[in-house]
């Protein structure tokens, strides 16, 4: 059964497509923004996605840029009823687009989309299957020139007071200089597929014991944690025993969505982290449905909630309702909250009457190399 991924930030046409594509023998799956897509499709995987044109950023071309990345075979298929004609042909010619369907659409159009698609993808992997191991042998020489050649790096972006803009944190985020593993998901994707997940870990570390050595005393340093980084204990053990010093100040994200729960050996992971000083962030609040068990088995020291729950916060009060209760089980717990992807001044004044202890996003800075001045330590 062939597995299709939804994305519209409208809720009708995703029900619609959801319910004529199940009819038509297809295990069907949903996302109302493109970030969300983008962090679907690093977990699942998927024949083909569906993906509206004109969202929120990331829009549709930019979704299916990111899914040509991560999963070469999924069929993009781009919807849309008013089409930047030159930007689309642009991304079909580089093969980020594999077919579009004008809105308004019947259901024997999709439908002839996706066979089409589906079925053109198969002829070509059939043609292309003796280069296989080619590409492979190529995208392990770019893993290990990434590795070797002191490619990646990381950016910082500041994570704020929401009483008085003070910067108190940065998130530290990949980043890479490589001509063609020229995204942080296409290194994660090489990683994963040649098993150096550890070694990629190994750089990152390396990465933030030099900013931790520059950042001043009081600023901790939030640093993103794959999954299976937490299965083996021991290689925890030696691969953070540089950050020892710093333990105070390191806290380590871990999504809501992450299936590290079902690592037999993570809470023997757990206690040794804890018991060294480490802290725990629980990321992504509020944009999967393991928020409960995650907070519940790793007890945190901050909850992060995602940017769809902020975005038109100001004209949801659903939204609003939603991040008062997460504020009065962070407080009521001993957890600090923090609000992602503020990018407006409502936005932030909204999130502050309801009760964040942090803020992150745009409007307080990008992810770059944050100028250390102790007078640049505030926003201005």
């Amino acid at each position: 059964m062939s597995r299709i991924l939804i994305v519209d930030d409208d809720s009708s046409v995703r029900y619609m497509l959801n319910f004529m594509l199940r009819r038509s023998g297809f295990d069907v799956d949903e996302a109302q923004d493109g970030a969300e897509a983008v962090r679907k499709a690093i977990k699942n995987s998927y024949d083909a996605a569906i993906v509206d044109y004109r969202m929120p950023p990331p829009d549709g071309v930019e979704v299916l840029t990111h899914l040509r990345d991560i999963q070469p075979r999924c069929v993009r298929i781009l919807t849309s009823g008013s089409l930047d004609l030159p930007l689309v042909m642009t991304a079909i010619n580089r093969g980020e687009v594999s077919k579009v369907v004008q809105k308004p659409f019947s259901r024997h159009a999709i439908l002839s989309a996706l066979g089409e698609s589906i079925a053109a993808r198969t002829r070509f992997e059939e043609f292309c299957l003796g280069a296989r191991s080619e590409d492979l042998d190529e995208q392990r020489r770019h893993l290990e020139e990434c590795l070797s050649d002191d490619l990646l790096t990381l950016a910082l972006q500041p994570i704020v007071s929401a009483r008085n803009d003070s910067i108190r944190a940065y998130e530290a985020l990949l980043r890479t200089k490589h001509r063609d593993l020229d995204t942080p998901l296409r290194v994660i994707a090489a990683a994963e597929a040649h098993g150096t997940l550890g070694r990629v870990a190994d750089r990152v570390v390396c990465c933030a014991r030099r900013w931790l050595e520059t950042l001043p005393a009081e600023v901790n340093l939030f640093i993103n944690v794959h999954p299976r980084e937490l299965s083996d204990v021991e290689q925890v053990r030696q691969r953070l025993g540089g950050l020892r010093p710093w333990s105070r100040r390191i806290v380590f994200e871990i999504t809501e969505r992450s299936d590290v729960l079902q690592m037999d050996s993570w809470r023997k992971t757990l206690e040794f982290l804890t018991e060294t000083g480490f802290r725990f962030a629980v990321d992504d609040i509020g944009s999967g449905y393991n928020s409960l068990a995650v907070l519940a088995e790793l007890r945190p020291a901050f909850m992060k909630v995602d940017r769809s729950i902020v975005q038109q916060i100001e004209r949801d009060e659903h939204k609003q309702r939603l991040l008062e209760l997460l504020a009065m089980f962070a407080h009521a717990t001993g957890i600090e909250l923090i609000v992602e992807g503020i990018e407006t001044e409502m936005e932030a004044a909204i999130v502050r009457r309801i009760g964040a202890d942090m803020l992150q996003g745009y409007l307080f800075g990008r992810p770059g190399t944050p100028a250390l001045e102790r007078g640049a330590m505030s926003r201005r």
